[in-house]
Order: C-alpha cells, then structure tokens, then sequence
C-alpha cells in the first residue's frame, strides 16, 4: 500500500478480519458459557429459514460487546414471516443458541422453525394446537424452534441442556428442539 493510498476500513471488514483469525485460533471448553467468554471471544449465529429461503451466518459479539448491525440483521431473520413484525431477540437466547451449535461441534447452521411469533400468530397456533404457550416466550424474542439435519434431536437436547441457561423441549416426532431463555426446564421426548 502506498502512502498516498486512501484506507477504507470499515467496522464490518475489520470483524470479518478478526473473525477469521479468531475463529482458528478459538479454543474449546466443555462449559458452554466457558465457551462464550474470555478475551478475544466472538459469537456468532448461523441459521436459515425454509419459510422466507434466508439464511444468516454472523458474528454478533465480539470481547464483550454485542454489535448492533449484526443484532439488527438477526432481529430481521426472526421476524414473523406471517406478518413481518419485528421485535429485538434477548441477547441471552443468542448465547444459547451459539453455545449449543458450538458444543455440538458442528458448522452446519440451524434450520430455524420458528423465531418471533407476534401475538397474533401466536394466538392462531393455540387455536390449532395444544402444544403452543399461551404466554410463549416466542411473542418477547426469547426463544426458537430449531432443527439440524446432521445432529439428533436428542444430542440438540442435551446440548441446548447442558448449557443450563433456560427452557429445552424435545419435539421427536415433529424433529426439532425448542431451546429458550427462560427458567431453566426440560420436557418432551
């Protein structure tokens, strides 16, 4: 690079540079939330939508600090895709969320059931199931259902378990795990 030559760094292109450096140098604790913390930690989320055909793979905190542009896009991927309504996603669900696919040593992202539900959504699902909360944690942001197509439900359960940091239900015969930040309890088979 020469003098004159102008620097455009941005704070996305210097995460993306961290994150690749990081990300090979990164050690492994069997702790899930030993695994989130710790100098030179990042966190990152990688899931897709068979509902809207997205998909997000992104780094969402970096030593200590949740990047806001990064939270905006994972706001948006959770959306409701009935209605399009937004709301933030408690950062805590994210942690478990990146805690568990960590623990279950995998790269493959999550397929995501269902993030944010709206009220309305929600109160439609009840109608049509018993199995949906009347208070569900889905209508705050703080939960999701997902599913992996290289990793059982059972080891989901026990990886979103392990973290014992909130809700895990198994849903074996509909095959995907609801994992939440809620009170720490497990159900289903």
């Amino acid at each position: 690079m020469s003098e004159n030559a102008p620097t455009s760094l941005t704070r996305r292109g210097v995460m993306r540079a961290f994150a690749a450096t990081a990300l090979a140098a990164a050690p492994t604790y069997t702790n899930a939330f030993g695994l989130l913390r710790g100098a030179g930690d990042i966190r990152r989320i990688a899931m897709y939508s068979g509902r809207t055909g997205e998909s997000i793979d992104t780094i969402y905190w970096i030593e200590g600090d949740y990047i806001p542009e990064a939270m905006a896009e994972i706001n948006h991927f959770m959306r409701d895709w009935r209605n399009a309504k937004t709301v933030n996603i408690d950062t805590r669900a994210l942690d478990i969320w990146a805690a568990s696919r960590s623990l279950m040593e995998t790269d493959e992202p999550y397929m995501m059931l269902s993030g944010y539900r709206s009220p309305e959504t929600n109160a439609m699902l009840r109608s049509r199931s018993r199995s949906v909360a009347r208070n569900s944690l889905h209508m705050k942001g703080q939960a999701a259902d997902l599913r992996m197509q290289n990793r059982s439900v059972s080891q989901m359960a026990r990886a979103a378990a392990a973290c014992n940091a909130g809700g895990v239900g198994k849903y074996s015969r509909s095959n995907f795990v609801h994992m939440d930040c809620g009170p720490v309890r497990i159900w289903g088979g």
